[in-house]
């Protein structure tokens, strides 16, 4: 059997697949702030789920915001305590995986997942994998403002929003803000196409799927005033597989393995 998880700032994601081709109905839990209690506890959601079975590959994504997490010594105590091959990407990568192969970026190529939630992420996916890198995707750290020297999830990212108003982006319901934070995603996202050069664009996180967000219909628009290099934009999609992006990640992952 394969361990599956998608382990964010703020909750975790944990399914089985018994045969790599599909996962069983997922477990969601708190992320544990403290590492130790977090392990403790992970260790303890796969002892349930495996109910005695062998664990062959155990593969996830896990986020690079959790203070005292991180990759390396979570994939030693991995292989320590359950003896399996381990796999583990940056949580937004794997998210981008999941919709490139299961989801909105489905049958494209070259697919851009960015999220927005409260900070800004992102990965490239080629031919239904994770893009090579030398060290990682970081799309919001490129630099928006050369005055200020802000970057885009500076700009336009929920911790960003909440900062500058006091409050938290579900509470605003002013149009104007809506709007510019969709002409600074539509800079961010000129920059992302003319060098990731994708197919699709595939847009997600809490700052483009919730209520209020930033409109895309009004990204899409901006995007096409600025972006000219190209004879045409690339299409522009919300994601689709919801909270378990990053578990059909997993899953392409491992069936990319075999």
């Amino acid at each position: 059997m394969y361990i599956l998880f998608d382990i964010g700032a703020t909750k975790t994601r944990m399914a089985y697949s018994i045969n790599g081709e599909i996962f069983e109905t997922p477990e969601v839990f708190e992320t544990p702030k403290n590492y130790e209690d977090g392990f403790k506890l992970f260790s303890e959601k796969v002892n349930k789920l495996r109910s005695g079975r062998e664990i062959k590959k155990i593969i996830g994504g896990m986020s690079r915001s959790i203070s005292g997490w991180t990759e390396g010594k979570f994939k030693d105590d991995l292989q320590k305590a359950f003896g399996a091959d381990i796999f583990i990407e940056n949580d937004a990568a794997m998210v981008g995986l999941g919709e490139a192969s299961w989801g909105a970026g489905k049958g494209f190529n070259i697919v851009a997942y960015i999220t927005v939630s409260t900070g800004v992420g992102g990965a490239r996916i080629v031919n239904s994998k994770i893009d090579e890198k030398a060290i990682g995707f970081e799309p919001g750290n490129q630099i928006i403002d050369m005055n200020s020297k802000k970057t885009l999830e500076e700009m336009i990212s929920g911790k960003a929003l909440k900062e500058r108003t006091g409050k938290n982006p579900k509470e605003i319901h002013d149009e104007n803000v809506w709007d510019e934070h969709a002409k600074m995603l539509a800079v961010g996202l000129n920059n992302i196409i003319v060098e990731w050069s994708p197919n699709c664009v595939v847009l997600g996180g809490s700052m483009i799927t919730g209520d209020p967000a930033i409109p895309l219909d009004k990204t899409e628009r901006y995007l096409r005033e600025i972006l000219k290099i190209f004879p045409e934009i690339p299409t522009i999609r919300k994601v689709e597989l919801g909270d378990f992006g990053g578990l059909y990640g997993a899953l392409a992952y491992l069936k990319n393995l075999k």
